[in-house]
């Protein structure tokens, strides 16, 4: 907002919405900073809404545990943590704009995906002063391209030029650490007992009965749980016993190298910085190993191993090209956002016979002929995640399965979006529309259905890798 600072405001908001940490943190960090500027006690307000799309207890518990564990561990700090969960509908409209009315300023997450630039866009229309939203997804600024890319290589060139100028830029590790901040004293009742503050052992409560939030309890928790710690220990586990192979191994499924990472970096629990960090430290890395030029390598430029270099690639140029996407095309879930090529190769073949047409239930219960897929889905619906070359197979077979080109779109959406953690992500649309082409390039021979879209089948995937123990864990 363009309102000015309320100087005689009693607090600074942190409205925690994407980047649900307290830990290399851009958004937290400047409100830290107008903490310090204004002599002012800060608030950290991390809600919970009522009713969202594909809402299931599975995304719900996910979120709270991050909050619980938030809950503990701010406990002692000169901040006020305030955890508000929505169990009513509506039941916590007006919110923000009750807490702004005694704000200094609101500091908020940009993430450009899912309904929150809706949400952020119609809160800024209600509060009295102002407000910032602050991007900390990602290595690159999301405002700095000033345009699509509509490959990986042309956004590893950019990166290669412009990326070294941000890795001496990088937040804090911890910005509440040191920081003599004013504590609040007093908050106002009619807020409290309107919007009331989720203790921990109410957060323990919805964890053990989540009947008692209005969410899909056809989804139950995925085998993992959330949080900024959960996060930490697979990143640790991931570093000392899987990026030295990781190369190597990463499409297999039966060899598990993977960094699990994707659900923590959706809803913010780690931070894409610090996963850098971590690498690089692992590597012994230094600045002055850049590679000069911008040649749009995939492999080369960093100056570490092969494996180190493997995986920054995947978290940082594909990542951060799902960003670019959300960021500057408010339309990146449409069908019409695919490259030209892309649907006109797929229009011409929309009405190709099928080998086997599934329905979205059929899909949804891994009721298929082939057990490969089956055992993508299933680990999807019974983990709330899958693996990352299975992904992109499960795409394809949805292509080929579906009735028309549209209706994959929307089937693979919805299912990713209902089951994975990770879904409703800029990274989660990036593999959905490679399936129909996006950032890819038209391939042949022209086959049926696919036109020239790239093809997989199940029967490659059998023979190029090690996925014995995946199909006997996730087939049935």
């Amino acid at each position: 907002t363009d309102a000015p600072v309320n100087t005689e405001g009693d607090y600074v908001v942190y409205w925690m919405i994407a980047h649900r940490r307290v830990r290399w943190n851009f958004s937290l960090q400047r409100a830290v900073e107008w903490s310090e500027k204004l002599q002012k006690p800060l608030m950290i307000v991390e809600a919970l809404r009522y009713g969202y799309e594909w809402a299931s207890e599975r995304i719900h518990a996910f979120v709270i545990e991050g909050m619980l564990e938030k809950a503990l561990s701010l406990a002692d700090q000169n901040v006020l943590y305030y955890p508000f969960v929505e169990t009513l509908e509506s039941s916590g409209k007006g919110f923000l704009k009750a807490l702004s009315g005694s704000a200094c300023v609101i500091v908020t997450d940009d993430f450009p995906c899912f309904f929150v630039p809706r949400m952020v866009d119609a809160a800024s229309k209600q509060v009295s002063c102002l407000m910032e939203d602050v991007d900390s997804n990602g290595l690159m600024p999301m405002a700095k391209p000033q345009k699509i890319f509509g490959t990986a290589y042309a956004f590893r060139r950019f990166l290669q030029k412009y990326l070294p100028s941000e890795l001496s830029a990088f937040p804090e590790k911890d910005p509440l650490k040191g920081k003599n901040l004013p504590v609040l004293i007093h908050l106002s009742e009619k807020i409290t007992s309107k919007y009331p503050f989720a203790t921990a052992n109410d957060l323990r409560s919805l964890l053990s009965d989540m009947s008692l939030a209005p969410v899909d309890l056809t989804v139950p928790p995925a085998a993992f749980k959330g949080g900024s710690l959960e996060a930490r220990e697979k990143l640790n586990i991931f570093i000392n016993k899987k990026l030295n192979v990781y190369a190597e191994l990463r499409n297999h499924p039966d060899e598990d190298v993977t960094s699990g990472l994707s659900p923590y970096l959706h809803f913010g629990h780690i931070s894409a910085h610090e996963i850098f960090q971590v690498v690089a430290d692992k590597e012994e890395w230094t600045h002055d190993r850049l590679a000069r030029g911008a040649a749009g390598k995939r492999s080369g430029w960093w100056g570490m191993s092969e494996n180190a270099e493997a995986f920054l690639d995947q978290v940082i140029t594909w990542r951060e090209l799902g960003f670019n996407m959300c960021f500057y095309d408010k339309d990146y879930d449409d069908y019409e956002s695919l490259p030209n090529w892309a649907q006109e190769t797929l229009n011409t073949h929309a009405s190709d016979p099928r080998p086997y047409v599934y329905d979205l239930e059929q899909l949804e219960n891994a009721q298929t002929h082939d057990d490969v897929w089956n055992a993508a889905q299933n680990q999807l619906t019974r983990d709330g995640i899958m693996h990352n070359y299975l992904r992109m197979l499960w795409g394809k077979k949805i292509l080929e399965w579906s009735e028309a080109p549209r209706q994959a779109l929307e089937i693979m959406i919805h299912l990713n979006n209902k089951y994975g953690v990770d879904g409703r992500n800029p990274n989660s649309y990036t593999g959905i529309f490679w399936v129909l082409g996006r950032y890819d390039r038209p391939w042949g021979p022209e086959r049926p259905i696919f036109g020239k879209v790239r093809y997989m089948s199940s029967e490659n995937t059998v023979r190029k890798l090690r996925i014995r123990d995946y199909l006997a864990k996730y087939s049935r």
